[in-house]
């Protein structure tokens, strides 16, 4: 019998950083001084950091050599027009816009769509991609299928939209309807990918009704690798040719390259059409800067340029997936409740099943986060009620997650075997943590910066 052979992270590290170590008593001052929010603590009080993957990952030794080369010139740099060549090659769109990050590009596309008293229709959409519309008056609509809202369903594809809920929107909403977007992989539902079938079929209904197809494309990656094997008929192809087609069923795209750019900063806007382009770079000379820039340096222009040929590697994306599975798995021989099947970037815990005991409105979502601090240093972040709930409208969500988020390139195999022992550790007490109330909140986005307190549950 022939041993099966691991996979390896497929780079060499040349250079280290070391973790900050802490003591439980420093651990749990600290997360008061925090008001009982993980996004509040600062870098040097954490020593696995799992809050995002979005610019929190390494960058290659091609990566840095290409800064030291990146073109500051203000307006016309150099380094843009690579960037310009490399995205054009990979989307296909023509118009391709620079922002400092994902988020900018959503503000600046929507505003440009003019998405007041208009309807934003997606599989999901993301709490800052909500926001952007929501800000601007619009109406943000959530059209996942069904079985995204169950944890323990078995689906390859539970990224993908619901076709039928879908047409029905595109006939109530009519020409309220300023575009319908895709996200891939799908974040708020548990790093889920969408399926090529599931693209096609919503960019046909989209245009057979007139409306702009556009693609939330920070993970677009992981959602190709997913395609590949997961999806029939789609084993033989590259990554990299696969990604090309999911760009070619869109109109545009925006992008948090701080993902799958594999870059510290950075965000993309690219669109099809001239004129709508136009529009959208007037808005970005107000907010970001010059069009060939867009907030940028020249050497961040230049790491993003190479991030994104670096992205599609095949032997990086089996790591890179793999390392997921690795964590997973662990997890799931402890019994422990997750959103199935795993993800792109993320393990998703079920918080809603790991303390049954915390109602949705105690965010039972907080708890787990709080537990994973004072158990070991790890920082996650809450997907459940804080992060979407209203106060006044919607208190609560469907899902209560925790996304434990694997940076890029960053932590090693020996960082896995760990996490998986702190959350065993915290599994192993599920039933002995407080739950939470708002003390402070923010009008929005509320999750970054609300300060709660602990409160004692019935028994």
């Amino acid at each position: 019998m022939t041993e099966s052979i691991p996979i390896i992270e497929p780079f060499r590290i040349k250079m280290v950083e070391p973790l900050p170590r802490s003591t439980p008593e420093q651990r749990r001052e600290w997360l008061e001084q925090a008001h009982h929010n993980p996004f509040l603590l600062r870098g040097g009080q954490i020593t696995i950091d799992l809050l995002t993957d979005s610019g929190t990952g390494a960058m290659s030794a091609a990566q840095w050599a290409a800064m030291m080369t990146g073109d500051e010139t203000y307006a016309g740099s150099e380094s843009f027009f690579e960037l310009q060549r490399v995205v054009r090659e990979l989307t296909g769109l023509e118009q391709v816009i620079p922002t400092h990050q994902g988020r900018s590009a959503e503000h600046i596309l929507f505003a440009t769509l003019e998405v007041r008293d208009k309807v934003v229709l997606a599989n999901s959409h993301f709490d800052t991609t909500r926001a952007n519309v929501e800000v601007l008056g619009g109406l943000a609509l959530d059209l996942v299928a069904d079985i995204a809202r169950d944890p323990e369903a078995e689906h390859p594809f539970k990224g993908n939209i619901d076709l039928k809920k879908l047409e029905a929107a595109l006939e109530e909403y009519g020409e309220r309807v300023a575009l319908v977007l895709m996200t891939i992989t799908n974040n708020t539902g548990g790093g889920q990918p969408v399926s090529l079938e599931n693209l096609k079929a919503a960019a046909a209904l989209a245009h057979r009704y007139g409306k702009p197809f556009m693609l939330d494309a920070a993970r677009f990656a992981e959602n190709a690798w997913f395609i590949r094997m997961r999806e029939p008929g789609q084993s033989q192809r590259s990554p990299r040719s696969i990604a090309q087609e999911m760009f070619r069923l869109s109109d545009g795209m925006t992008m948090s390259a701080k993902k799958d750019g594999l870059v510290n900063i950075g965000g993309l806007l690219c669109l099809k059409d001239a004129e709508l382009a136009a529009k959208a770079r007037t808005l970005l000379i107000l907010t970001e800067g010059f069009p060939t820039y867009g907030g940028l340096a020249g050497r961040d222009l230049a790491a993003l340029a190479v991030g994104l040929e670096e992205v599609l590697d095949e032997a990086y994306l089996r790591y890179r997936i793999a390392s997921i599975r690795y964590f997973f798995e662990l997890l799931d021989q402890a019994g422990v409740p997750m959103m199935r099947p795993y993800g792109g970037h993320a393990v998703y815990l079920d918080a809603a099943r790991f303390h049954p005991h915390v109602p949705p409105e105690k965010f039972p979502g907080v708890s787990l986060c709080n537990q994973l601090y004072l158990e070991g240093g790890v920082r996650a972040v809450e997907i459940g009620s804080l992060m979407f709930g209203k106060p006044g409208e919607r208190e609560t969500t469907d899902l209560e997650l925790v996304r434990m988020t694997f940076p890029r390139r960053t932590y090693t195999q020996s960082h896995v075997d760990y996490l998986a022992a702190i959350v065993r550790r915290v599994f192993a007490r599920r039933s002995e943590v407080p739950g939470y109330r708002i003390c402070w909140q923010a009008p929005v986005l509320r999750a970054f910066t609300a300060q709660l307190e602990p409160v004692t549950l019935p028994s």
